[in-house]
C-alpha cells in the first residue's frame, strides 16, 4: 500500500506545476509549516491547491575511536507537501515523508486550519506539537548542518507528530507581535522505556498508533507562547505533559500512571550580521523502580548555532551567493541524577563541536560542509568515547 501512496504522490508531482519563491523573513516560527516556496502561488490565488516539497542529500566519513565504517553516501529525504486553501479561511495542509531513501515512509503533517480571527484559528489532524522551535521548523533547506540538533531528536523527539486539536494565534503588540499555540493530542506512548535503546528515550515513545488512538484514553497538552520583536527575532517559551503508559485494562488498574512532561526555551535572534539559533529543553519522566537507575528521570539538553556571512556576491552567473562560516555547539544529559549507593555522578552524556561552512545560493537552496566532533561517556563515567567526521550535502526546496 506504501508504495501505491508513494507512486501516486510521485505522479501528481511530474504533472503538476511547481512554484518557487524566496522565503518571507517576516514569518514567525508559528507559521513556519507554511513559510514554504510551494505556497506563495497558492495564497496569491493563482491556484486553490499547490504541491511542493525538498530533498536532501549527504555524504558521511565518521571515526570513533580510530575505527571507521568508511566513506558512505545517503538521500536523506525527499519530503511532497500538499496545500489548498478550501475556502477563504479554511486551509489543508500536509507532508509525506520518505527518509533514507525509501527506509521509512511516514505521513508527517495532515490537517485543517479554520480561521475564526488571526488571534483565534482552530486546527485539527495530524499536527506538530509546539515543543521547543524546532519541530515546527525542521524543513532541511532551512538549516546551515546536515545533522539535526541533539537536544531537538534525542530530548525533544523531533519530529515528532500527533493526532490532536486545538487553537493557535497572532496578536499584534505595537510593532512586534505575539504568538500562542494551545493543543491536545494522543501523546507518546510507553516506548519511551520499552525500547532497545537501554535508557530512557522519548523518540522511542512514537509509534503510528498514535494516528489512530490513544494508548491510555489521557490526551497530552503542548502549548507555546512567542514574542516576535522586530528587528531582532523571536524567543519562545513551550511544554509538553501527558501520561504514557496503559494504566489500565479492560477497566482494571495494571500500573500508576506515569507522566512525561517536557519544557524549552527557544530562540532565534540576528545580532547585526550573526545569526543565533537555539533552545535549551528539560525532560521529566516517571519512571517505574523495577527499571533501575539507568533510565534517567530527567534529561537536558542545549544547542547553539552560530552562523556569519563572510561573503556575498554573484558568482559564475549566480546571483546574490552567501557564503556562511557556522558553528554548532551541543550538549545532551540523558541521565540527570546521582548513584543512590554512592552519590556519585550517573554521566550518559554527549558534548558536540559541528564548524563548517555553508553555500547559500537562495534561501530555497543551499551546499553545506560540516565537521563534527563530539564526546560521548556512558552511564558509568568510563572514558570518554571519541567521534569524529566530516560530511557534505545538499538541501533544496523545490
Amino acid at each position: 500500500m506504501k508504495n501505491y501512496l508513494a507512486l501516486f504522490i510521485l505522479y501528481i508531482l511530474v504533472i503538476s506545476p511547481v512554484f518557487s519563491q524566496e522565503a518571507d523573513s517576516s514569518y514567525t516560527n508559528l507559521e513556519a509549516i507554511f513559510n514554504r516556496p510551494f505556497i506563495y502561488e497558492a495564497q496569491r490565488g493563482a491556484s486553490s491547491a499547490s504541491i511542493g516539497g525538498y530533498i536532501e542529500g549527504n555524504t558521511n566519513y565518521f571515526t570513533t575511536d580510530g575505527v571507521s565504517d568508511g566513506f558512505s553516501m545517503e538521500l536523506r529525504r525527499f519530503n511532497i507537501f500538499l496545500f489548498a486553501t478550501v475556502h477563504e479561511r479554511v486551509k489543508f495542509i500536509s507532508e509525506l515523508e520518505f527518509e533514507h531513501g525509501t527506509e521509512e515512509i511516514a505521513l508527517e503533517t495532515a490537517l485543517l486550519d479554520f480561521e475564526i480571527h488571526p488571534a483565534f484559528v482552530f486546527r485539527m489532524g495530524i499536527l506538530l506539537p509546539p515543543i521547543g522551535y524546532f519541530n515546527q521548523n525542521h524543513d532541511s533547506p532551512k538549516w546551515e548542518f546536515i545533522d539535526r540538533p541533539l537536544v531537538s531528536t534525542d530530548v525533544i523527539p523531533s519530529t515528532l507528530s500527533e493526532m490532536g486539536m486545538g487553537f493557535y494565534g497572532k496578536v499584534p503588540v505595537g510593532k512586534h507581535k505575539m504568538t500562542y499555540e494551545l493543543y491536545i493530542t494522543n501523546g507518546l506512548q510507553a516506548g519511551i522505556i520499552a525500547n532497545t535503546e537501554n535508557r530512557t528515550f522519548l523518540g522511542a515513545g512514537k509509534s503510528e498508533e498514535m494516528f489512530a488512538e490513544d494508548n491510555n484514553g489521557v490526551p497530552s497538552l503542548s502549548s507555546r507562547v512567542a514574542f516576535n520583536v522586530s528587528g531582532l527575532g523571536e524567543f519562545g517559551v513551550s511544554g509538553y505533559s501527558g501520561i504514557y503508559n496503559e494504566f489500565e485494562i479492560e477497566g482494571e488498574s495494571v500500573d500508576d500512571k506515569r507522566r512525561v512532561s517536557l519544557f524549552a526555551l527557544d530562540y532565534n535572534f540576528q545580532l547585526a550580521k550573526l545569526k543565533l539559533i537555539g533552545e535549551t529543553a528539560w525532560a521529566f519522566i516517571d519512571i517505574p523502580d523495577a527499571y533501575g537507575q539507568q533510565f534517567g528521570k530527567k534529561q537536558v539538553g542545549t544547542h547553539l548555532d552560530l552562523i556569519y556571512p563572510i561573503l556575498k556576491r554573484d558568482i559564475l552567473g549566480w546571483k546574490s551567493v552567501t557564503l556562511n562560516l557556522i558553528n554548532r555547539l551541543e550538549y545532551v544529559d540523558y541521565n540527570v541524577d546521582e548513584f543512590e549507593s554512592t552519590e556519585s555522578n550517573i554521566y550518559d552524556e554527549i558534548y558536540a563541536i559541528v564548524p563548517g561552512l555553508s553555500l547559500r545560493f537562495s534561501s530555497n537552496t543551499l551546499l553545506r560542509f560540516n565537521y563534527r566532533r563530539h564526546w560521548e561517556r556512558d552511564f558509568l563515567g568510563n572514558p570518554v568515547s571519541k567521534t569524529a567526521g566530516v560530511q557534505f550535502g545538499f538541501a533544496s526546496y523545490f
